[in-house]
């Protein structure tokens, strides 16, 4: 599980206006059309092709939790493109991106200052160019440690340095021990 991926996949998903399908035959079909047969829908689920096709026409009902979790995981991924793209859009040009995070943050800087690290409770909003660097970097694959690197240089300027308005000399943030995250658009 990837906390920072899951929390802006989890933010996305709020822009849906349908809710997507939720048992496992709508599941299923929802799949099948999108990628135009079973054979593929098979080869992503990593089951038999026969048991797609038995899952399309309601012989199964209730998967196994691995494959009840792979199913839905699969289909939010694909769910309302159009959607999630105007969504990711908006907040990369216009609106940013909301952080609602409980964590261990600290910051590396000269001597004489106090750089001590400390659970903090922060609500951040990270301006749009800070929102299309934490998108973009999702969408070609980052992983949580890069996501958590930009997060952590987000924060640094926006709340830390309050745009450049303090703390200047700050050199790095570290954002560990994350008890909570969320992310909202």
């Amino acid at each position: 599980m990837t906390l920072f991926g899951d929390g802006l996949d989890a933010a996305v998903q709020k822009a849906f206006t349908r809710p997507a399908p939720k048992s496992a035959g709508a599941q299923m079909r929802y799949l099948v059309k999108q990628f135009k047969g079973t054979r593929a829908v098979a080869q992503l689920l990593r089951i038999s092709q026969r048991t797609v096709e038995r899952y399309v026409k309601d012989q199964i009902k209730k998967p196994r939790p691995d494959l009840a979790a792979r199913l839905e995981r699969e289909v939010k991924k694909r769910w309302q493109p159009q959607i999630r793209a105007r969504a990711r859009e908006k907040a990369a040009s216009t609106g940013g991106i909301i952080i609602d995070a409980r964590a261990r943050m600290g910051y590396t800087a000269p001597i004489g200052s106090t750089d001590q690290d400390r659970i903090r409770h922060l609500t951040v909003a990270l301006p749009p160019h800070h929102a299309a660097r934490l998108l973009d970097a999702q969408e070609a694959g980052a992983g949580d440690d890069r996501l958590k690197e930009i997060t952590a240089e987000a924060l640094k300027e926006v709340y830390f340095q309050d745009g450049g308005r303090r703390a200047g000399s700050l050199e790095e943030v570290r954002f560990t021990d994350i008890e909570h995250l969320e992310f909202g658009l």
